[in-house]
């Protein structure tokens, strides 16, 4: 079976969820909301909506190929990059290093993955970006709160453009016996960490009643934590023939990629409190910013990434 096949019975698998949601979430408002305004069941509707969108978007990058996902995923990267640092502090000596890594080394990460240059793209950043910038920023001079400013930088340019560009890098991976379904992977990841997401706040509502980090993010409870993480691990299962791993090994790496996406979350969100915001921005209602959304993929792509990586090359 094609790659295209597979990907687009699994889109109609998905497709098929979001109907039956958006059903229950018409449902639920129609017999709660009528009287009074439901605040669980607003936020479950908005939600449901923004996958829609979500869900479409990605569909048609993946259906274009190659060149679509690493369009979309540079787009993304560019916003979740704008929102992050729009809320960091800078002054106008930052100006030129902000300029970088928007239009040099945003692009020339993308451009490395597009070229499958492994060697560059897997430190160009982390090494190279991260020198380059603070020699940028100081050549103006302006020493007041330097060590921040530049470490406040590099850590979006990290999450938002070296971590998040695994995801496309996954269409790098030569597997045996899997040529040209690398897409299928991404397909994997980003579902698997998503619906993660999404039961971690269904089983949170349903039973959660211990706090995990009550100062950090309220609504993430033990109950939902453990259903959520299980339920996402049973489901990578279910979708081993996606991929070249058995059940047992696509349910550890469906556990290890939704581990890695819960503790991104409760990091970002640590850095929103620290920051006193709620949500990175506004553009997807029901789901804040990009950046909201990509807290918990591109904390767990760059682990799928190397250990598929790994693990083929050595077999």
């Amino acid at each position: 079976m094609t790659a295209h096949t597979e990907f687009l019975r699994l889109m109609a698998g998905v497709l098929a969820i979001l109907v039956i949601a958006s059903v229950i979430g018409a449902v639920l408002a129609a017999k709660y909301n009528r009287d009074r305004q439901n605040a669980t069941i607003e936020n479950l509707n908005a939600r449901i909506k923004a996958w829609w969108a979500m869900v479409a978007l990605l569909g048609l990058a993946m259906l274009a190929g190659r060149t679509g996902v690493l369009v979309l995923f540079g787009l993304i990267s560019f916003a979740a990059l704008r929102e992050f640092l729009t809320l960091t502090e800078k002054r106008r000596a930052d100006h030129y290093a902000l300029a970088a890594s928007f239009f040099l080394i945003l692009p020339v990460q993308y451009i490395l993955i597009g070229m499958d240059w492994y060697g560059l793209y897997s430190i160009f950043i982390p090494v190279y970006a991260f020198l380059l910038l603070p020699i940028v920023a100081v050549l103006r001079g302006e020493t007041d709160r330097f060590l921040m400013r530049i470490a406040e930088t590099q850590w979006a340019l990290m999450i938002c453009v070296f971590a998040g560009s695994h995801v496309p890098a996954l269409l790098s991976l030569q597997i045996p016996g899997y040529e040209g379904k690398s897409i299928l992977l991404i397909a994997f990841l980003v579902f698997t960490v998503q619906f993660s997401d999404v039961m971690q706040y269904v089983w949170g509502k349903l039973i959660g009643r211990r706090k995990i980090a009550p100062n950090l993010s309220p609504s993430k409870t033990w109950e939902g934590f453990v259903g959520g993480i299980l339920t996402a691990s049973l489901a990578g299962a279910g979708l081993w023939w996606l991929t070249p791993f058995t059940p047992v090994q696509a349910f550890m790496m469906a556990l290890a990629i939704t581990l890695m996406g819960f503790f991104g979350g409760l990091v970002m969100s640590t850095i929103k409190r620290d920051k006193g915001i709620k949500d990175w921005g506004h553009l997807i209602a029901g789901h804040g910013g990009f950046v909201d959304r990509l807290d918990s993929v591109v904390f767990s792509a760059p682990i799928f990434f190397h250990l598929t990586r790994y693990f083929w090359s050595s077999v």
